[in-house]
């Protein structure tokens, strides 16, 4: 993919969600774009950059901790506004096994995978401290899906207080990737079910200011139940080349 094309591609998403948001009359700066960069090289990653995206998702911790590694290195030799480079976030959006919890405390900003609190401690006491604290959104299972990761939406209080008492952490919010819906109108309604969960731990006292759900094809419907974060890959960078994987 060009670099032209490429920034097409990141303006027609960014199109896609502010006339989401429009639609429901909500600001659309209230949504972040998060591009998941899983199986695509650094060097196109250096061109979302350049074309302006900063936040990026990866789901193979390996692979992306050599990715983080190979951009700092990139973005050192190109023209970039000044402090471009230190707004960067990355995300994890992949399954953790107890055994990269250090890569994942000491590479990302963000996690938004965690559903057990041994992860979440390992990640606290593995953040080094001259960083900044992890990011933390708990995934949830939302609608029941038996193939799916998250803790149950009833589970979902309890390890909110665990986790929001351990220290080099900051509960963000919740992500969630229902099963794929039927239609529209299905698809808001699971979301929704998200969203209510959000909010209650919110009246709960938990700070938060994430709401991670939505992909490329059912980002509107997220965005009208109510989500702040949509991740989006093959429709920026193009189709993934598939791979044959060892388990991480």
């Amino acid at each position: 993919m060009t670099t032209r094309s490429l920034d097409q591609s990141l303006q027609a998403i960014h199109l896609r969600i502010r006339s989401a948001c429009a639609h429901v009359q909500r600001d659309g700066a209230s949504v972040q774009l998060l591009a998941v960069s899983k199986t695509f090289s650094a060097a196109l990653v250096a061109e979302a950059i350049a074309a302006g995206q900063t936040a990026f998702g990866e789901n193979y911790i390996q692979e992306g901790v050599e990715k983080i590694r190979a951009i700092a290195d990139l973005l050192s030799t190109m023209p970039l506004k000044a402090g471009v480079q230190q707004t960067i976030q990355w995300h994890c959006i992949g399954p953790i096994q107890s055994n990269k919890t250090r890569l994942v405390a000491s590479h990302f900003d963000w996690v938004h995978t965690v559903d057990r609190l041994k992860i979440a401690e390992r990640l606290s006491e593995q953040r080094p401290p001259e960083l900044a604290p992890l990011n933390i959104c708990i995934q949830v299972n939302i609608d029941g899906g038996l193939n799916k990761a998250g803790v149950a939406p009833q589970a979902a209080l309890e390890l909110a207080h665990a986790i929001a008492r351990l220290p080099r952490l900051r509960l963000r919010g919740l992500m969630s990737i229902p099963e794929p819906a039927v239609d529209f109108e299905t698809a808001v309604a699971v979301h929704t079910q998200a969203h209510t969960l959000y909010q209650n731990l919110k009246q709960q006292g938990f700070n938060l200011d994430t709401l991670s759900m939505g992909m490329s094809a059912d980002l509107e419907a997220a965005i009208q139940a109510g989500s702040t974060m949509v991740r989006v890959g093959s429709a920026i960078f193009g189709g993934r080349e598939v791979k044959n994987r060892q388990p991480e």
